[in-house]
């Protein structure tokens, strides 16, 4: 059986990153996208321009609508842009707290500008993280959702995800790809303890959206039955290997995206 698998995240009108990137990712993943938009951008590989928020009754409606019909299997959560936004998903989400989430704190785009309200950040805390089955925050993010300076060890990302973790979420994966050095290792922590997960630095500026797509590619995975460990290690691989095919495209001037269907398209 086919599973299927709803996004709640703002739209990337070039396509590398946000919706775009999570509809493409699931259909790589072999899973049914569905999308609730949040927010619809102007940007391209050079950033963000201008942002247009959806009413947050009408991103509640959507998200209504889906689960009335269809079986939602997995939920991946991603740019919320502000509080009431972030409110009303996690009201639409109360009734299905069987359904795995994966939340991504979009917070920060890849050039820069912010796309999380100051004031969200809060209710983000304390409205999203109670319900999610994995929090999967950059370094950045991760600092900013602790109001901490930015990591810059291995010990102390293990002290943020545990930290992060102890604010609700059952599993948080703070992804290491800002740490300096030629490496670029990821941190779970769960229920069960502490686990990395080793990734060399691919030299690319081809990143646009990898965020987003690590995100969707764990929630198809976790759809599919995958243990917290599986799921991390399918969408690692994923992505590396996305990562590695994106030179391949021709995307943009800026940070261009990874090749999402690079098992599929010669």
């Amino acid at each position: 059986m086919i599973r299927n698998v709803l996004s709640i995240a703002g739209s990337d009108p070039s396509g590398g990153a946000g919706i775009q990137a999570d509809l493409k990712t699931f259909a790589a993943c072999g899973v049914y996208g569905m999308a609730a938009l949040t927010a619809l951008t102007a940007q391209n590989t050079q950033g963000v321009s201008a942002v247009h928020l959806v009413p947050p009754e009408f991103v509640a409606q959507q998200i209504k609508a889906v689960f009335a019909d269809i079986r939602v299997d997995a939920v991946k959560i991603g740019m919320i842009a502000n509080a009431g936004i972030a409110e009303a998903v996690a009201d639409a989400l109360a009734p299905y707290r069987g359904v795995p989430v994966v939340l991504d704190p979009v917070m920060i785009a890849k050039g820069g500008a912010p796309l999380l309200t100051p004031e969200a950040v809060d209710t983000l805390v304390s409205k999203l993280l109670p319900i999610a089955t994995f929090l999967t925050p950059n370094l950045l993010e991760a600092a900013a959702l602790l109001k901490t300076p930015l990591a810059e060890s291995r010990l102390v990302m293990a002290d943020q995800a545990m930290r992060l973790r102890s604010l609700g979420a059952s599993h948080v994966l703070i992804k290491g790809g800002h740490l300096r050095g030629e490496e670029s290792p990821d941190i779970l922590a769960s229920e069960e303890g502490l686990s990395w997960f080793e990734g060399e630095r691919i030299a690319t500026v081809n990143t646009h959206g990898t965020g987003c797509t690590l995100s969707s590619a764990i929630a198809s995975e976790l759809a599919k039955g995958a243990s917290p460990q599986e799921a991390v290690k399918a969408a690692k691989r994923y992505l590396t290997a996305a990562i590695t095919a994106a030179n391949l495209l021709s995307v943009g001037s800026g940070h261009g995206p990874v090749q999402h269907f690079h098992a599929l398209w010669n």
